[in-house]
């Protein structure tokens, strides 16, 4: 599956120049990582985003959001954003912000 190159380069100039942050595609994905920890990725045509188990078992129950699978397989500690609800650069933000959140808590790899 690839992913939607407009949705990166929008992720991209929100965190893009962030120390510490690199991408990397893997899994049909273009995942952002922070200090070697992943935070967030586009993946298809929505966003998948790193979170607690306390925040992503919340974010599950915003509008737009599901656990997203991976090989038929659920990604645990993950939320994927359906594009409906990013399409508002607020919107988006919000979601990539929780991402880098999570991964600024971990220590560096």
């Amino acid at each position: 599956m690839a992913y939607d190159e407009t949705l990166a380069t929008r992720v991209r100039g929100l965190i893009g120049d962030l120390p510490g942050v690199t991408e990397k595609k893997m899994f049909g994905a273009l995942v952002f990582f922070l200090r070697g920890n992943m935070s967030c990725g586009v993946y298809g045509d929505g966003l998948i985003v790193r979170m607690s188990p306390d925040d992503s078992a919340a974010a599950l129950a915003e509008p737009g959001a599901r656990v997203p699978e991976m090989g038929g397989r659920p990604m645990k500690n993950w939320v994927q954003v359906e594009p409906d609800h990013l399409a508002d650069d607020g919107d988006l933000d919000g979601w990539v912000q929780r991402g880098v959140a999570y991964a600024g808590t971990l220590p560096a790899k």
